[in-house]
């Protein structure tokens, strides 16, 4: 028993540090891994453009839904439609979190970018308000995967063709 305690302790210790950074508790889903293989990312260089940037540097056309959590409620919103070889702002602004995360279709190729933190979405232009019960809510359960920003107030994703490298990766 004593050392079933131990153990519990440890365990909610070491969760409480893994998501303490920089004197601040960080918000993130846990199992989110690291981003996909024509994934980087880097502070944006526009001066004063705060945001979320996206440059789809591939041949097709895509596809982009994003999650953030924001005064304690999780959000994913979609779609943005990206053309080849171009960038949108998903969002303008200071970016009001330390991770975001993200879900892309090609549209024209196939495939995904995607990782494993599990998000609503649905086939058409969305907000969905929580991430929980996706599926008994009516929508898809779909993996997307982290970026963490390092709390900058402006970020670009670059996506790439897998085994490309974009500008600026980390």
């Amino acid at each position: 028993m004593t050392a079933s305690i131990v153990l519990l302790a440890a365990v909610a210790t070491g969760a409480f540090f893994m998501l303490r950074q920089g004197g601040t508790a960080e918000i993130r889903l846990l199992e989110a891994g690291a981003a996909p293989a024509g994934v980087s990312g880097s502070l944006t260089a526009e001066s004063g453009a705060g945001g979320l940037r996206l440059c789809n540097k591939t041949p097709s056309r895509v596809g982009i839904a994003i999650g953030y959590k924001e005064d304690r409620r999780w959000t994913t919103e979609g779609w943005w439609n990206v053309d080849a070889s171009s960038c949108e702002t998903l969002m303008a602004g200071p970016l009001v979190s330390r991770f975001y995360y993200v879900y892309a279709i090609d549209y024209d190729q196939g495939g995904t970018w995607g990782g494993k933190a599990a998000m609503c979405t649905r086939d058409k232009m969305f907000t969905i308000h929580g991430i929980e019960d996706c599926v008994a809510r009516g929508f898809e359960r779909t993996g997307f995967f982290e970026v963490d920003t390092g709390e900058q107030r402006s970020w670009t994703v670059q996506l790439t063709e897998p085994g490309e490298t974009g500008t600026g990766g980390r």
